[in-house]
């Protein structure tokens, strides 16, 4: 009946080290690595946050002329673009008066992005525009 019971026992703590996630210091640490910013559709990932970096994302766009990225908020995060081809803007909900500020941009270019912060990008141009994002947890300082 004792071997029973120490049995179970072992196999509850054995279960549950294997279910319980490791504790930031044993995580893996990201890896230095090289990606090429090939695209063929719109909006290719590229940093996809853990394990991989330890909470940075970023993607290549491209945008052909007129085309936007569609609006969304940055959230607790920041963002940078990293502008390499064409021309277009940053639409910023709720930063003047009328509603909405545009802050118009060309390559080779970086825009910024807060958090908290609900935008959208625009191609405006007749080129293609081409461009890098980088998302990151914004830190308090």
């Amino acid at each position: 009946m004792r071997q029973v019971a120490r049995s179970r026992v072992l196999m509850v703590l054995i279960g549950f080290f294997l279910l319980t996630p490791p504790l930031p210091s044993q995580a893996p640490k990201p890896l230095p690595l090289v990606i090429p910013l090939r695209c063929a559709g719109g909006d290719c990932p590229l940093l996809q946050g853990s394990p991989q970096t330890a909470g940075m994302r970023s993607g290549f766009v491209r945008l052909k002329p007129g085309e936007t990225v569609g609006w969304h908020s940055t959230g607790q995060n920041e963002e940078t673009l990293v502008v390499l081809a064409g021309k277009g803007a940053t639409l910023i909900e709720g930063r003047s008066p009328e509603g909405q500020s545009q802050q118009a941009f060309t390559a080779p270019a970086l825009a910024y992005i807060p958090p908290a912060t609900r935008h959208n990008v625009q191609n405006t141009g007749t080129e293609t525009l081409e461009y890098v994002y980088v998302v990151a947890p914004a830190t308090s300082r």
